[in-house]
């Protein structure tokens, strides 16, 4: 490609659209460590601490309850970011696209 195009080497790739890249001798690691704070800071759960599981066991939610309605556009916000953060954790997938479910109708969330 480079006898047809005028191109540039811009050394090792270590970053690109938001997913760090690291590359040894024989791996190449993806990761989303600063993406993920800036999505944690976004939602309002910055101080949160890890857990193992990314959603509460047997989790009933409901589109129809007495729980105050959340900012819609918020909401959209983070599940789309959320989707997008799940192309390096896939143990997020299922509850990222549980949540994604009540986006309809300016969904009202709650726990049981």
């Amino acid at each position: 490609m480079a006898a047809r195009f005028k191109m540039s080497d811009l050394g090792a790739l270590s970053y690109y659209l938001g997913i760090e890249v690291r590359q040894g001798k024989q791996t190449i690691s993806l990761g989303q460590h600063a993406y993920a704070e800036k999505l944690l800071e976004r939602g309002g759960m910055a101080e949160c601490k890890p857990c193992a599981t990314p959603m509460e066991e047997r989790l009933k939610l409901g589109k129809h309850n007495t729980a105050a309605k959340v900012d819609a556009m918020r909401y959209r916000s983070i599940v789309g970011g959320l989707h997008y953060f799940t192309h390096t954790r896939l143990d997020i997938a299922f509850a990222v696209g549980y949540i994604s479910h009540f986006m309809e109708d300016r969904a009202k969330i709650t726990g049981r």
